[in-house]
């Protein structure tokens, strides 16, 4: 019995297009038993997806052979590889979630976000480095935030501040006198 090509890309096809991906950047040729490795799984589950995704035109694979992406499999393994390292930042660079927790958890949200939603977070991500008003201060006070809660002082201060740079009724900053 073949797959039907028309059927979705499951989450875990997802995972396995991923990981043959990277292990391709990291070596020159991909082997069953490095993807069994990678996703911790024995060589007789890995051989068994393979043939699905070879028969979805996803991977060439021939028994005893390596493995290798066609164009639409590398289009996936690509994505999911974005989508797992975004995740993957915000989670520890603005959430400080911890390195192992962040890569186990990415790997659940990467499959649960649209493509446009993910587009929104990387750009959400630019604008907290790139902005002048968020930047490193706005992370610090976020993990402030995240230990003491929001102190009522410490909001009106920062209201204040914002303000100073932003002319009424316009989105344009305005000179700014030394403090």
């Amino acid at each position: 019995m073949t797959a039907d090509p028309q059927k979705p890309i499951t989450m875990v096809m997802e995972d396995y297009l991923e990981a043959i991906y990277e292990i391709g950047l990291e070596k020159k040729v991909v082997r069953v038993r490095d993807i069994a490795a990678r996703l911790d799984v024995k060589m007789p589950t890995v051989t068994s997806m393979l043939k699905s995704l070879n028969e979805r035109d996803l991977v060439d694979y021939e028994k005893y052979e390596y493995v290798d992406l066609t164009p639409k499999g590398r289009a996936v393994g690509v994505e999911m590889h974005r989508r797992h390292e975004t995740l993957r930042r915000f989670l520890t660079d603005i959430l400080k979630v911890d390195s192992k927790t962040a890569d186990d958890e990415a790997c659940k949200l990467e499959h649960a976000l649209s493509a446009s939603t993910l587009d929104r977070l990387i750009s959400f991500m630019d604008f907290i480095y790139e902005c002048p008003r968020a930047g490193e201060a706005w992370l610090e006070r976020f993990a402030e935030f995240r230990v003491r809660g929001c102190l009522a002082d410490d909001c009106a201060a920062l209201l204040a501040e914002f303000r100073c740079g932003i002319r009424p009724d316009s989105d344009e900053p305005r000179e700014t006198k030394s403090h």
